[in-house]
């Protein structure tokens, strides 16, 4: 069993949920049951997945957990394009999230690549 904890990735993601949490905040409320909760239920899939594939008896399961993560977090990425496009009246930058995004995402598959050697 790995200590979730001490996977710097697994840090990252958690401080990713928290800005996610700000984003919604600055969309209109009828988004609360829509853009913002899908928004929410992705992000916080991402440490999700990896603590609970750290978890598991097998690399090769933590490998799979790594892969839910990763898809979770093109997911979300998918949904701040979304925001972008529709109300790019809001003025919420979001291109510094997305490269923090990004460089989750380059270390959820490198920590995964390193697991499946």
């Amino acid at each position: 069993m790995r200590n979730f904890r001490k996977l710097e990735v697994w840090r990252e993601s958690m401080e990713l949920v928290q800005v996610v949490y700000g984003i919604t905040k600055q969309l209109p409320s009828d988004e609360k049951y829509g853009l913002c909760s899908q928004m929410k239920r992705a992000t916080i899939a991402i440490p999700a997945n990896i603590a609970e594939g750290a978890s598991r008896r097998t690399s090769a399961d933590f490998a799979r957990f790594l892969d839910i993560s990763l898809g979770s977090s093109f997911e979300l990425e998918t949904y701040l394009e979304l925001v972008k496009r529709v109300y790019q009246n809001i003025s919420i930058d979001l291109t510094s999230f997305l490269n923090r995004l990004h460089l989750v995402q380059k270390r959820i598959n490198a920590l995964r690549e390193s697991i499946v050697e």
